[in-house]
């Protein structure tokens, strides 16, 4: 297919595909020319010769349904990344949380011997033996933000640090209140069946015992609004007192801000997860209790495409020395708070 092909965008039936060209340029898997960053992601100054156009490559991707910000984040941010390659014909399948459905859809771009797949499962268990089905039949798998169970199952994962995100809270909390030895911290989790709410918990908890501090009052949401603010209500009944609260998610922490609001409470500060646009604006304004949030990249499946192209293509990384591709990269996890918001919002996502 020509380079200079015409490219658009159309949906269609879940288990069917939608062909679109779409991107911008996103943090750090490629290198590139100089120029600064849109909307989609951070700049990477390395020059190189990977972003000149080569053969094209035709890119199937499927993630769950946009049902929250951070997941609409997720594939807008991917579509972005593709559009800025002529080179790339990205094939985006409708997102969807039933598991039989994005199976159906994995094995619609093996039957289309696509180039490359990135994915990010609606369950990485549930969807490591299609994953693997691909990979014997040559075609790579990009596995997205949570794990398969077969290492077999992908060329390459790309994750957020969940663990570290807990520890990056934890650490700001430690930093307010480490002379403090007697202070309430409290915890509103995401869904506590899910390995990386887990993993979360563990880096807050893990970090808060280095500076002697521990959590007092927790409870779970499920990562949205509506959780959030049922959350938050029940755990402000439940601690008349409360010096630092760590929320996992600024999309449940909508609602969270909201329970706060409504109880008239200010005596603590929020500290919230995953770095949405509205969640940092508020941070600028400084008219709430939430003065941080943590980032979780969503990002991922933008540099999933980048990686799934230099893959398919059989480049490298400029910025490595090794050839090839990473097997497995882990994205930070900063802290935004007043001081730094200016560097993270205008890529942030919209709750």
């Amino acid at each position: 297919m020509s380079a200079t092909r015409q490219r658009g965008f159309r949906r269609v039936g879940s288990t069917a595909v939608a062909l679109v060209g779409v991107g911008v340029l996103l943090a750090g898997c490629t290198g590139n020319t100089p120029e600064s960053s849109g909307g989609g992601g951070g700049g990477n100054n390395a020059a190189s010769s990977n972003d000149d156009t080569g053969d094209t490559v035709t890119i199937g991707f499927s993630a769950p349904a946009a049902d929250h910000g951070w997941m609409a984040g997720i594939t807008n941010a991917a579509k972005a990344a593709a559009e800025k390659y002529s080179d790339v014909e990205l094939v985006v399948a409708e997102g969807t949380n039933d598991v039989s459905t994005q199976i159906s859809q994995v094995e619609t771009f093996i039957n289309d011997k696509v180039d490359a797949i990135v994915l990010l499962p609606f369950d990485g268990a549930a969807m490591t033996p299609v994953a693997l089905k691909a990979m014997e039949a040559g075609i790579p798998v990009i596995n997205v933000d949570r794990e398969f169970s077969s290492p077999f199952a992908a060329r390459a994962t790309i994750l957020g640090d969940n663990y570290g995100m807990g520890v990056s809270a934890g650490t700001y909390v430690c930093s307010r209140l480490g002379d403090k030895p007697n202070s309430v911290v409290a915890e509103i989790a995401g869904i506590d069946s899910l390995p990386l709410t887990q993993d979360r918990s563990k880096g807050f908890a893990d970090a808060l015992a280095d500076c002697g501090l521990k959590v007092s009052n927790r409870v779970a949401a499920e990562f949205t609004v509506e959780s959030g603010e049922a959350a938050a209500s029940n755990l402000l009944q439940a601690a008349p007192k409360i010096d630092a609260l760590w929320n996992h998610d600024d999309d449940q922490g909508v609602g969270v801000l909201a329970a706060i609001e409504n109880a008239g409470r200010d005596e603590f500060f929020m500290v919230g997860g995953a770095g949405s646009a509205n969640a940092m604006r508020a941070i600028e304004a400084g008219d709430s209790v939430l003065e941080a949030t943590v980032i979780y990249p969503h990002t991922q499946a933008a540099d999933g495409i980048k990686l799934a192209r230099l893959i398919a293509q059989s480049k490298n990384m400029s910025d490595l020395t090794s050839q090839g591709v990473p097997r497995r990269i882990v994205l930070d996890a900063p802290v935004v708070t007043k001081d730094n918001v200016d560097q993270f919002i205008d890529n942030a996502f919209e709750s």
